[in-house]
């Protein structure tokens, strides 16, 4: 059997990307529980309908309670985990013991999932957790594969383990970090980190103030913490090989476009497992996930510790070489008109790319360009306007029209 594909989603929207482009599970989070406060995320009322929608389409929603709690924090929890039960969650995922405890005294028959925040990186520590009623471990990210076969081969048969393919790492063990509350009173382990990893920084020597020095030549400086993102979709075999449940993707608080090319890519490079190996697509999904907002793509720790190798000394910027410019809602296949969104401008005559779940992109020319009123236009320039152009190829809602840099 292939791994699960698990997609991240930070609102409604992403959700509905992240189901569309072929997740069988997605996590989310309220707005209270989860580590990523800086996200939208839902509303009681949301998480409802995103419990649903997956269920609709025969999905898996796994909602997130996984922040370190302080005592504050668990005000109201067993109404809230209730209300979790109340809905339809497939699962939570929990980092607390704490917390775990409260779910089993609360509402019993909840599947666990441990999340990476634990840092589980042994199989004494994996089966500790058995032991608590853990059905699912998300194992720490600076785990190499043969560390991880261990594991595995050392753990009950029934105990499910999931780990991260894609995405941004952590300078600290899966996120234990405390420089962002240090810095600016912003809590990394309650969801609400500041990054101050990715920031420039110099030495000051204790006798010359104001002297800023830089730690390497380098007239911007260094990032002396700036871990590379992680890309793994050339290797899902080898997860696959060694019997891991879930494959996860990291990005709640990144866009749309993020979440249907990463889902995208490596729902289709895992469904061509089941194909000879001179028939996958591997270099084609590769170079897709490369289209999306992303730092320099490392290979983690799977391979062993990659040292310089894993971060990024001279900038810390995104690489960026698309911009989303609409998402097709409807398409009339007499007329062949579609209805577009637009995210960003384009105009007739331009050069787009369009994609959508299945299969590889392919080119499409803005013509007869129309507003929503049926009025010819040369532009789309007001954010998500409604828009009618022409498009020769069939197409569906939720694909997504991009164009190069």
């Amino acid at each position: 059997m292939l791994p699960k594909l698990l997609a991240p989603a930070g609102n409604k929207d992403k959700l509905i990307m992240a189901v569309e482009y072929g997740a069988d599970e997605v996590y989310f989070a309220g707005k209270s529980m989860g580590m990523r406060a800086g996200g939208k995320n839902f509303t009681n009322k949301d998480l409802q309908e995103g419990v649903d929608y997956c269920h609709k389409h025969g999905r898996k929603a796994n909602i997130t309670v996984n922040i370190v709690a302080h005592n504050d924090d668990l005000k109201g929890i067993e109404e809230y985990l209730k209300y979790l039960e109340k809905i339809g969650a497939d699962a939570l995922i929990v980092a607390d013991p704490g917390v775990i405890e409260i779910i089993k005294q609360t509402i019993p028959d909840m599947p666990i999932h441990l999340s990476t925040q634990a840092n589980t990186t042994n199989y004494h520590t994996a089966n500790f957790w058995y032991r608590q009623g853990v059905n699912r471990i998300v194992l720490a990210r600076q785990l190499t594969f043969k560390e991880i076969e261990t594991i595995v081969n050392n753990s009950p048969k029934d105990l499910e383990f999931e780990t991260f393919v894609h995405g941004a790492m952590c300078i600290s063990y899966s996120g234990r970090c405390l420089l962002s509350s240090f810095m600016t009173g912003r809590f990394s382990n309650k969801g609400d980190c500041a990054q101050a990893c990715r920031w420039k920084y110099h030495l000051v020597e204790e006798k010359r103030p104001g002297e800023y020095y830089p730690i390497e030549e380098d007239h911007k400086g260094t990032y002396i913490m700036n871990s590379k993102d992680m890309c793994m979709v050339e290797h899902l075999q080898k997860f696959k090989d060694l019997g891991i449940k879930a494959l996860k993707i990291e990005g709640r608080n990144k866009s749309e476009y993020y979440t249907a090319a990463a889902v995208r890519s490596y729902r289709n490079a895992l469904d061509e497992l089941n194909k000879p190996e001179n028939q996958r697509n591997t270099k084609y999904w590769k170079e897709e996930v490369e289209k999306t907002s992303h730092r320099d793509f490392s290979y983690g720790f799977y391979f062993g510790n990659p040292y310089k190798d894993g971060q990024l000394y001279n900038h810390s910027s995104y690489i960026r070489t698309y911009d989303v410019v609409g998402i097709i809602r409807s398409y009339d296949k007499d007329r062949k008109i579609a209805i577009v969104e637009q995210r960003n401008k384009f105009s007739e005559g331009d050069i787009l790319e369009c994609f959508g779940p299945k299969g590889k992109h392919f080119e499409v020319r803005a013509t007869n360009m129309q507003d929503e009123k049926g009025n010819k236009i040369d532009a789309a320039p007001h954010p998500q306007q409604t828009v009618q152009m022409h498009i020769e190829e069939t197409v569906e809602p939720y694909y997504i029209l991009r164009r190069k840099r």
